[in-house]
């Protein structure tokens, strides 16, 4: 892993173009970081010497798309661009293409990727993907905000409550904190990532010297935790910040808390990086360069952590064999530290590489780069709180629909996830493996 800064070069175009008839067909996900590679449709077709035809989903409908692929006798794909949790899944079933044979060919440098990134594109030992978007989710606040009030950055869960008391005002159009809780997949990315500022994922892993074995799940079966000390500490500090949140909070995701927080409607948001250019690039902003990054607050028995986020690029494992070779030179070159840099310098805030990272062009561009270098290299940055297991999607689905119905007081804490429970055991017991 180089630390020392270097420019990267641009993109050279390949010597011979790909032998993809019918063009390279690539499904990725509607965030910043394909939406600038899909900016650069003409540019990477110029360098890959075929016609790119993209097709980009939301979450929830990406992952369906992946699993009706993967149903077909041949894919209608070359590149998937898949979310880090959801490798237990889909290499598990058989969905993606093996790629170790092909990074140790291509010469790849894997220590130039975050560490996390990679391990959660692994599965049972086996890389099926390479990281072509990491993204942090952080506690972003308002320092212009906070030092008026007198309130210093909050590092603990009982410190982010206080300094949400004080700052929530509104009667100046200016709520306390914005987070996810939209029901479902929204506000279940909300409980895991809070559980484990608590100190426990959301299921059983193992425990190792700087957190848990988030490669677990291709060895053995996992409990879900939901009727932990720390789920139900979660489940409690949801119900306090419900108060202190835009009154539209039942319905938010990423963007909507990520907007919230640009527009100057919350002092303080959860957020990811993905989403920072909103506050970062956008001058108009009252956040803008008013920011500051933290890893999550943690409960008592936690640790600041950073929950990571983010795709890797995988070839579905149904592509017509002819097409194998093509595939891998794009998805080889869409992950290089070169395409990283484009993606950065055209709206994207999330590189999965530390040259990147460390290149001054980037690093010049927003200081959220350098918070997320940094983290990555002290191991702040982990994938444990969203691991790549079987049945995460599910898992997560019905953290959010129960949480839901107990942030709506339909349930008590102790019913909501003791329902929980019971619904992710019939995902991730031993009977499903």
């Amino acid at each position: 892993m180089e630390s020392t800064e270097a420019l990267i070069p641009p993109l050279a175009v390949l010597d011979a173009k790909l032998n993809l008839p019918r063009g390279l067909r690539v499904l990725v996900h509607a965030d910043p970081t394909f939406m600038a590679m899909n900016a650069l449709k003409r540019q990477f077709e110029l360098i890959l010497g075929v016609e790119i035809q993209s097709r980009a989903l939301s979450i929830d409908r990406l992952r369906k798309a992946i699993v009706a692929n993967g149903s077909q006798r041949v894919s209608d794909y070359d590149v998937l661009a898949c979310d880090l949790p959801w490798f237990g899944e889909m290499a598990g079933s058989g969905l993606l293409l093996p790629l170790d044979e092909l990074v140790a060919e291509g010469g790849i440098d894997i220590g130039d990727f975050v560490p996390d990134a990679v391990a959660s594109a692994r599965w049972n030992a086996v890389q099926y993907g390479l990281p072509v978007m990491s993204t942090a989710e952080m506690l972003v606040y308002r320092t212009d905000l906070l030092t008026e009030a007198g309130v210093a950055p909050p590092r603990t869960l009982a410190e982010l409550l206080v300094a949400a008391r004080i700052l929530h005002r509104p009667d100046r159009g200016v709520y306390g904190i914005a987070w996810n809780g939209g029901r479902g997949t929204a506000l279940g990315h909300t409980f895991m990532t809070i559980m484990a500022a608590h100190g426990c994922p959301i299921v059983e892993l193992p425990k190792t010297a700087d957190g848990y074995d988030g490669e677990a799940g291709a060895m053995m079966p996992l409990r879900p935790a939901f009727l932990s000390a720390e789920a139900r500490d979660t489940a409690e500090f949801l119900r306090a910040l419900m108060p202190l949140s835009p009154p539209e909070i039942l319905s938010m995701a990423w963007y909507d808390r990520a907007r919230a927080f640009a527009s100057g409607r919350s002092a303080m948001a959860y957020s990811h990086t993905l989403l920072a250019h909103l506050y970062e690039r956008d001058q108009e902003s009252p956040a803008f360069g008013r920011t500051g990054h933290l890893p999550h607050p943690r409960g008592p028995n936690g640790r600041h952590i950073a929950p990571l986020g983010g795709y890797a690029l995988a070839i579905p494992a149904n592509i017509a064999p002819e097409r194998i070779p093509a595939a891998w030179q794009a998805l080889s070159l869409l992950t290089s530290a070169g395409a990283a840099k484009l993606y950065i310098l055209n709206g994207s805030l999330a590189s999965p590489r530390f040259s990147v990272n460390r290149d001054p062009d980037v690093a010049a561009i927003s200081p959220v780069i350098g918070v997320v270098d940094q983290m990555a290299r002290q191991r702040v940055l982990r994938m444990w709180p969203r691991p790549p297991i079987r049945g995460i999607s599910q898992v997560i689905q019905i953290a959010g629909e129960e949480i839901h119905d107990m942030l709506l007081g339909l349930k008590s804490p102790a019913t909501a996830l003791t329902d929980a429970q019971r619904r992710a055991e019939s995902i991730v017991t031993p009977a499903a493996f």
